[in-house]
Parts: C-alpha cells; sequence; structure tokens
C-alpha cells in the first residue's frame, strides 16, 4: 500500500492503545489493541469513504481467536453462575456452609481459567509488525508471553492474578473452628486482595477500550462488557467489605450484604461472558 506515515497514536502513559497511519492516496489505517486482539482487524478508511472494518488476519488465526474467545466467555458465565449458586445457597440457608464453599470453589476454578485463556487471547493476537502495514500477522503459538509495555496484556495479567488470590480465598473458606483474627487473615484479606485487582483490570479495560480517559461509548460493545464486568467487580468488593468480622463480635459485618454483593457481581461477570461471546471474531 506504499508507504504510510503515523499521524497519532493514542493512550495512556506508556501505552498505546490505538494507532492512526496516513496513507499516500489521503486514506488512512486505523489500528486498537481490543479489536486485534478480539477480531483480528484494522479499520481502513479510502478518502473521503467512511469507516470500513475489513479483516486482515489470516483463518488460522481468526479460528484461533474463536476458540479463545468461547471457551473465555463460557468460563465466565459457568463461573459467575456457581458464584451466584454459592451465594444463594448462603443467604437462604438451603445447605450448610461447606456447600456453598464448595459451589463457589468450582465457579472459581472456571474464572481461573477464563483468566488464562483471556492472557492466551492476547499472547496470540495477530499483531501488525510493521509501522503502516496493513495486515495482522499471527505468530506460532505460545502459552506464555512477558509484554508489560501492552496495556491489554496488562489487563488480562491482573485479572488472572485476582483470580488466583481469590482461590486462595477460596481454599481457606473450608477451614473451620476459626477465630476472628484467622478469618480476617486467611479468607477476608485474600478476598479483598482479589476485588481490588479485579477493580484494577476493569480500570485499564475502561483506559484500553476508551483510548485514555474514561468515557461512557454506548454503541461500543466492547465498552458494555467492560462495565458489565466492573460492576460486577465493584458488586464484589462491597460484599468482601460486608464480610469483615471483628474481633469484638465474632461475626461478619454485614452477612446479608456479602451474600447478596456476591450473588449480584456474580450475575454481573454471566452477563459479561454472554457479551463477550457475541463480540467474538
Amino acid at each position: 500500500m506504499g508507504q504510510a506515515e503515523l499521524r497519532a497514536a493514542e493512550g495512556a502513559g506508556p501505552f498505546t492503545t490505538r494507532r492512526t497511519w496516513q496513507l499516500p492516496d489521503g486514506g488512512e489505517v486505523v489500528w486498537e489493541s481490543r479489536l486485534a486482539r478480539r477480531r483480528g482487524v484494522l479499520a481502513v478508511r479510502a478518502p473521503g469513504a467512511p469507516a470500513a472494518r475489513r479483516s486482515r488476519a489470516d483463518a488460522a488465526s481468526l479460528s484461533r481467536l474463536r476458540r479463545l474467545n468461547s471457551i473465555a466467555a463460557g468460563a465466565f458465565v459457568i463461573g459467575g453462575a456457581l458464584f451466584a449458586a454459592g451465594a444463594g445457597v448462603a443467604q437462604f440457608g438451603s445447605g450448610d456452609a461447606t456447600t456453598s464453599a464448595g459451589i463457589c470453589f468450582v465457579g472459581g476454578l472456571f474464572f481461573n481459567t477464563g483468566g488464562y485463556v483471556s492472557l492466551l487471547q492476547v499472547v496470540n493476537a495477530p499483531r501488525h509488525v510493521r509501522a503502516g502495514a496493513d495486515a495482522l500477522v499471527t505468530r506460532r503459538w505460545r502459552w506464555w508471553s512477558y509484554e508489560p509495555m501492552h496495556l491489554d496484556w496488562v489487563c488480562v495479567f491482573v485479572l488472572l492474578v485476582g483470580t488466583l488470590v481469590f482461590a486462595v480465598n477460596l481454599l481457606d473458606s473450608f477451614l473451620r473452628g476459626l477465630g476472628a483474627q484467622q478469618v480476617d487473615r486467611l479468607i477476608w484479606t485474600p478476598d479483598v486482595i482479589g476485588c481490588v485487582l479485579f477493580l484494577m483490570s476493569g480500570h485499564l479495560s475502561f483506559v484500553e477500550v476508551c483510548h485514555g480517559r474514561v468515557r461512557v461509548l454506548a454503541h461500543d460493545l466492547g465498552w458494555w462488557v467492560v462495565a458489565v464486568n466492573q460492576l460486577g467487580s465493584v458488586l464484589f468488593m462491597v460484599s468482601a467489605l460486608a464480610a469483615f468480622t471483628p474481633a469484638a463480635t465474632g461475626s461478619e459485618l454485614d452477612a446479608g450484604i456479602a451474600n447478596w454483593g456476591t450473588l449480584l457481581g456474580a450475575l454481573c461477570f454471566s452477563g459479561g461472558g454472554v457479551l463477550q461471546y457475541v463480540e467474538r471474531p
């Protein structure tokens, strides 16, 4: 397509989430990190024409993206549903504490799966290999890569770590006969840390999809995926704060709020998984 000139690079801090190149014929090419990893596309605009997205990834890459997206979306839908069921058991008394903990633990395994597959989406996404290239190149399959200068990688890595911290919380929730301080140290603390990491990942995802300043993008499906998941993270944090156990009382601050926060937050993650599936390549 000839030599293209980089006209704009948008993002936040050291991260670039959108690049725009000017073509010699007056048109332009736009690369966005989320669209590239979710759908393997560039936006190509001819001179004077409206934006038109054209697939520039090969068939193998699109098939790979589709499979990974379906697995990640399904994992979050199932994991969220199980968390909601576990919170429902705890709130409505249809089972003992071990039953609720067991249901949530299985849900946590699905969250772990969703977090790791989301990372695989990023590290195996097609990328442009030179400035202005009207192509996204598929690289060989990788199970891991270290890419701290890519905002999409940071987003999903923080999310994955959050799911692993939640796994510690869920394992410790099987322990019985703990004092208030032990409950706060072994169960409540990793719960709060996991919630903070989820909120951080959600904020970074907003920065990615908004290319810098967080704002409402009502017509962008990717924005709604991030927004619904972030609402779930907020509700999880509300639940965690309500689950704090003061030493003076030996019981949670508000078990009802803790259970409802988990239930509603988990349903948000299930809903986000459904939207993510619709966002497939």
